[in-house]
């Protein structure tokens, strides 16, 4: 989880969301979210780690890879995740909003998916990069609305 902590700061106007994905104990992949920078919805960390995966794999299916991402995946992902085979995800922070492994809806089950899933890694860390985050977007706009 360290790796894809180190990830998400590499975000700039992006929430801090860093995500890795691992083979036989490798990391084949690994991205930050860059949805505001490249001005695309799907442009999310989680995605951009399956394609490069894949496409370093030559494959659709992960079956022997293990993700790791900072925030519990939205429904976008959580689909891309189960359909790409992923076979174990770890996550750090629940995402009581739009969380679509466990924390919202549970996607893996209504799939009857077997991925494995630990939530909570290295949660009070993953929890203070999105509050770090939150914190200055709202003073930089604080600032906007005073001048």
């Amino acid at each position: 989880m360290k790796r894809a902590i180190s990830e998400a700061k590499k975000t700039d106007n992006d929430i801090p969301i860093g995500c890795i994905i691992e083979l036989e104990g490798k990391v084949i992949s690994s991205a930050h979210n860059l949805r505001e920078k490249n001005k695309d919805i799907t442009a999310h960390a989680e995605i951009i780690a399956i394609k490069e995966a894949q496409e370093k794999l030559g494959t659709s299916r992960l079956n022997a890879c293990k993700m790791y991402v900072t925030l519990e995946p939205c429904p976008m992902c959580a689909w891309a995740i189960i359909q790409s085979g992923i076979k174990t995800l770890y996550f750090g922070s629940y995402n009581l909003q739009y969380g679509a492994i466990q924390s919202v809806l549970n996607l893996p089950k209504i799939a009857n998916s077997k991925i494995k899933v630990y939530g909570g890694i290295m949660e009070e860390d993953c929890n203070l990069l999105l509050e770090d985050f939150f914190k200055k977007l709202r003073e930089k706009n604080d600032n906007k609305t005073r001048t």
